[in-house]
């Protein structure tokens, strides 16, 4: 979809408010007199004398390890050409927003209103005790060719002049992939480059480096051809002068197998493509125009394989793909330059994240049904949430691996959780629940296999050695599907019911013997065998499989039934209940009951109370439980309050070392200095909850679903407690990563009951 972008709507969007995009927000609190003099005159000067007994420290005390310099002069931006370093500030500013959007690193945008670019050094130089990087950024060539080299020769903190090396490692994925697709080898190809300017000398070197043979390759610029025998040619230029008798870009296309782009718009014609060889790749990079219209191109050559640098067509070569992880990644294990070993990791990490299943919140953000890796999908999308824990760990190994990396990282799964938590998302109780599941992965039974959510959810869980998924379901349908959207699930077993006769009946008579004194005949039986919960209920109680997974297109109420029917309780619950798992920047939180019990009484609630601490505490968390009301300790009356306040009574009863209170209000329960001034005896003055329980039905399910959709949160559930044996039930409509994660509780709850224990 195109985006048209009107001038009065970038006015206003820039004006709007406070002007600009970005402002700098304290990182601790300043709301006491005593804050003000340890953040500044007294107590700053702490910090200060430890630095300058260990210069280190700065990376300790101070903001530098996360922060990067995006510094310009303002000559070549965008397309807008040497508009100075004032008008070069709007798109430094967008820079900045990028890199704290994408990888969490704060930035301060610096234009430099020099154009000699000894004294640019100077001053970029003289900046570096600030700073963990810099990214130098619309400088033109071929001053900052120069400026890059000297930068990272003289100073000791990561430097990348993104206009050239951000397009080179994202084509250079692009590439790497376009030939895996028309099978061809880099070291068999000819490319042609139109373009001599930053991006392209950049560009070039990384394809080189890749493999490509320097006979092989031909650069053009404004003049035509770059030949060894043209006078006048500049160093940047001379490397890549050919000695093949040609002159024009028109004699250069002629059996090409791969032109890059990086010049002016539509100077690419029908014919030239037309003259490439057989499956021609073609990068129209020109912005905001490519160098041959997307749709005449790919009517003209059916066989090609396209990328732009425009977002309203496939294989957009967009250096948001690259800069904020390759800076994420250098700055975690502070490195000292950023050097070829880590751009080719970048390049190879993004190549290889492209042939992944592309997750469900890919989907919704581009508003597509399908993506997956073929000619239109050669590399990721900007907004994949993958990007960071892909291309940020694969830098730094290589920042390690090249020697440059002087804070090398320990832990990967810590790093990768503190990558998430850079970007807003708390993942450390999902890495644990993964983590535990890949000790022992155990069957999982979905029985709704027949959907391409659940198979893309598979391959994950296959691949990622998480669990060993068996799809239950229409055998053609499941084959039609995998093949469909190209996926390997030949380790997965298929289960057809309609295929299973002896199977069906031995669970029928199974079925009619639990329920022949409920009303069900043994024809009734074998009818409700058609229903896949019903017979997958039936596998995981004879031990066929060790968890179901189901409830993604149908009602809970409906999915849940057969397995209260077959499986039915733990001895130990006296009912069962729906538990959420809430994950936001505040931190992770357990809702209870959201998905079961309607209008539960006091002494069910207490049940609830007992099943949900047991699951918080399985999650490795020490549960806080507040039992929610509109009232604050008996300060209202009513049906509600009364209950709660019985429920909490017998509670505290049953589970006296449970740390619990209520009745209570929900923004009270979070309160603690509310709590500590208005009601010191509360249980939950001190830390407040982390656990949730709500007096019905209603009032849970409302408010997890607003946190949801309005509140920025991110749930895991429901998580179904109580069961006799693991039986999980999805949120109607799943994303392919709930589905993922409601796969891994359903393992780590089998692990639990082959050792007598539940969830």
């Amino acid at each position: 979809m195109s985006i048209k972008i009107r001038k009065q709507d970038a006015l206003n969007y820039h004006t709007q408010g406070q002007p600009g995009k970005i402002e700098v927000t304290p990182t601790k609190q300043l709301s006491s007199q005593l804050d003000l003099a340890l953040a500044y005159s007294p107590g700053v000067a702490e910090p200060c004398k430890e630095i300058a007994a260990n210069k280190e420290d700065v990376y300790k005390y101070t903001s530098k390890g996360n922060l990067v310099a995006v510094i310009s002069n303002g000559t070549a931006v965008l397309g807008l050409g040497d508009i100075g370093p004032e008008a070069a500030k709007p798109v430094m500013e967008g820079k900045a927003v990028l890199f704290k959007k994408y990888a969490g690193i704060d930035s301060f945008d610096i234009e430099i209103n020099e154009k000699d670019p000894d004294k640019f050094i100077e001053v970029v130089k003289a900046l570096e005790p600030t700073f963990g990087g810099v990214n130098l950024e619309d400088i033109k060539a071929p001053e900052c060719f120069k400026i890059e080299t000297v930068l990272r020769e003289k100073m000791n903190i990561p430097i990348m002049h993104d206009d050239q090396h951000g397009t080179a490692i994202i084509s250079s994925a692009a590439l790497i992939n376009a030939l895996h697709v028309n099978g061809k080898k880099i070291e068999n190809i000819t490319l042609v480059v139109n373009g001599a300017g930053a991006a392209a000398v950049s560009c070039t070197k990384l394809y080189l480096a890749l493999g490509l043979k320097k006979e092989n390759l031909i650069m053009c610029d404004s003049k035509g051809v770059i030949h060894k025998d043209r006078p006048g040619l500049d160093v940047s230029k001379l490397e890549f002068a050919t000695s093949r008798k040609i002159s024009t870009l028109q004699e250069a296309i002629k059996g090409a197998d791969v032109f890059v782009g990086l010049s002016v718009a539509d100077i690419l014609k029908p014919e030239d493509i037309l003259a490439m060889a057989k499956d021609p790749i073609v990068f129209a990079l020109a912005n905001p125009n490519p160098e041959i219209n997307y749709d005449l191109a790919k009517q003209t050559r059916p066989d090609i394989i396209m990328g732009t640098g425009r977002s309203d067509h496939p294989n957009q070569i967009n250096n948001v793909l690259g800069f904020p992880y390759i800076f994420r990644g250098s700055l975690d294990v502070r490195a000292t330059e950023i050097n070829e070993a880590m751009k080719l990791a970048a390049v190879r990490a993004l190549a290889d994240l492209a042939k992944e299943p592309v997750p469900d919140i890919v989907f919704k953000a581009y508003e597509v049904d399908k993506i997956q890796f073929g000619k239109d999908y050669l590399i990721p999308k900007p907004l994949d949430p993958r990007l960071i824990t892909t291309v940020s760990p694969a830098v730094a190994k290589a920042a390690m691996d090249s020697g440059v990396a002087t804070n090398p990282i320990q832990d990967w799964g810590a790093y990768n959780s503190e990558l998430l938590k850079r970007i807003g998302i708390d993942q450390k109780l999902t890495s644990r629940i993964l983590d535990l599941a890949k000790k022992k992965p155990m069957r999982i039974l979905f029985a709704e296999a027949d959907h391409h959510k659940i198979l893309k959810a598979a391959q994950i869980l296959q691949d990622e050695n998480i669990a060993k998924p068996i799809l239950l379901g229409s055998r053609i349908e499941i084959e039609r599907l995998i093949k469909e959207h190209s996926l390997e699930l030949s380790e997965c077993q298929i289960i057809d019911p309609r295929e299973e006769k002896e199977l069906t009946e031995k669970y029928a008579r199974a079925y009619y013997e639990k329920r022949q004194r409920k009303g069900i005949t043994y024809q009734d039986a074998l009818r409700q065998m058609r229903d896949r919960n019903a017979f997958g209920a039936m596998m995981v109680e004879f031990g066929v499989a060790d968890a179901l997974v189901s409830g993604l297109t149908k009602d809970y109420s409906k999915t849940i039934l057969p397995s209260l029917q077959i499986i039915g309780m733990s001895p130990s619950a006296s009912r069962v209940a729906g538990m959420y798992i809430i994950m936001n920047k505040k931190g992770t939180f357990f809702f209870a009951d959201c998905t079961v019990n309607v209008n539960p009484s006091a002494e069910e609630l207490v049940g609830i109370i007992g099943l949900t601490s047991r699951g918080v505490k399985f999650f490795g968390i020490e549960p806080r439980v507040a039992v929610l009301s509109y009232s604050n300790f008996g300060s209202s009356k009513g049906e509600i309050p009364e209950k709660v306040q019985q429920a909490v009574k017998l509670a505290k009863q049953k589970y006296p070392e449970l740390i619990l209170d209520g009745d209570i209000q929900a923004n009270v329960a979070f309160d603690t200095e509310l709590q500590q001034e208005v009601y010191p005896f509360s249980a939950l003055a001190k830390q407040g909850a982390n656990t949730l329980i709500f007096p019905n039905l209603a009032s849970g399910n409302i408010s997890y679903k607003l946190l949801m959709e309005i509140g920025g949160a991110e749930a895991i559930g429901p998580i179904l407690l109580g069961m006799k044996k693991p039986v999980h039930i999805l949120q109607l409509g799943s994303s392919i990563r709930d589905i993922v994660n409601m796969a891994a509780i359903a393992v780590v709850d089998a692990q639990l009951y082959e050792r007598n224990e539940h969830l």
